[in-house]
């Protein structure tokens, strides 16, 4: 057995789970709708609080494939029930965020402003009172997208190593390095 295809998958009473004959999980609950098409070889099975994935054989492929899929399918639940969230700041002089009429304006020390237009069930909200640096937060439903997301933004404009400015993931540390010293 997989070490993690082997658990179940827990599904609370507020979500509604459907399985179609083309292996397409579709999961429905407060936050949003979440589906994700499913290899022919894995098998997934409906219990009353609960939802099992197996495999046909015991090779290498589907091995993985059933971890993969279990890991998946945990994911697609709990982004319906609580969602994922990731916290981006903004360090340096003079950067800044807005999000306005869906459109996400950075200004990050280029000549020109920054315009990021996100996904569709991608929501960005902009906090500026919590810490002294703007903080980017982007939350959505999928944990593939919410992620996928924030690195796009998050290399517009990378955390350089001497002064430390830029867009980084809130809590990442970046490595300072020493700048130049002066010859005599």
């Amino acid at each position: 057995m997989s070490r993690i295809g082997k658990y179940p998958v827990p599904l609370a009473d507020n979500i509604e789970f459907t399985i179609d004959a083309d292996n397409v999980v579709t999961v429905k609950g407060e936050k949003g709708t979440g589906t994700i098409r499913i290899h022919p070889d894995i098998i997934v099975e409906k219990g009353d609080a609960e939802v099992l994935v197996k495999r046909k054989d015991d090779s290498k492929e589907q091995k993985s494939l059933h971890g993969l899929y279990r890991s998946l399918i945990n994911n697609l639940v709990h982004g319906v029930v609580e969602g994922y969230t990731k916290k981006l700041e903004i360090i340096g002089v003079g950067y800044r965020a807005a999000f306005n009429n869906g459109v996400l304006e950075l200004n990050l020390g280029f000549s020109h402003p920054i315009y990021f237009v996100p996904p569709p069930g991608i929501d960005i909200e902009i906090d500026t009172k919590t810490s002294k640096n703007p903080m980017i937060i982007i939350t959505g439903v999928n944990k593939e997208l919410v992620g996928q997301v924030a690195a796009k933004i998050r290399s517009l404009r990378k955390p350089e190593p001497y002064k430390g400015k830029g867009i980084r993931y809130h809590g990442e540390y970046v490595r300072r390095k020493a700048g130049k010293s002066a010859a005599k």
